[in-house]
């Protein structure tokens, strides 16, 4: 019956961080546990236990330790990430960076000396097909051959079917 235009504008609007320039910083020796909300841009040189969501660039330093899954809309790794990655655009992995878990990113940028364990999915937020088992025939299916000599056809082998 009513509506607020402004709540379902911002429903249908990207998210995009509302401090682009500015960065919220948790810095080494610093360890936090739980989930991690940010309108604008995160660096984490300290560790983080629990689930990062952040409107803008995530960055993870060279002494950063998170263990947890990660929603960004961009990210520059150089320390470890323990957990899945949800990159809305440019996902980078500087030569340090140690990442133990599935990306999903539109880029992907890793540098020689990165560690990557997990799979990647690059469609733009379409799954991945998982692929179709092999079907292996069976001989009531196919009829068996002889084995044949260099240059020779092989025979089928009659059964007594």
């Amino acid at each position: 019956m009513f509506r607020n235009d402004k709540t379902h504008e911002t429903m249908t609007k990207p998210a995009e961080p509302v401090s682009p320039g500015k960065i919220n910083s948790i810095m080494e020796g610093t360890s936090i546990e739980g989930e991690v909300r940010s309108d604008s841009n995160v660096r984490i040189d300290g560790r983080v236990k629990g689930t990062i969501h952040v409107r803008g660039r995530l960055i993870v330093g060279a002494t950063g330790v998170v263990e947890g899954d990660v929603n960004c809309q961009s990210s520059d790794i150089e320390g470890t990430v323990n957990g899945k990655i949800n990159c809305q655009d440019l996902l980078s992995l500087k030569a340090t960076a140690k990442l133990n878990g599935d990306i999903l990113t539109r880029k992907l940028a890793i540098e020689p000396g990165a560690v990557f364990t997990g799979n990647c999915n690059m469609g733009g937020g379409n799954p991945v097909k998982e692929p179709e088992p092999v079907r292996l025939s069976t001989a009531t299916e196919r009829p068996a051959m002889h084995t044949a000599q260099p240059g020779q056809r092989p025979e089928p082998v009659k059964t007594g079917h």
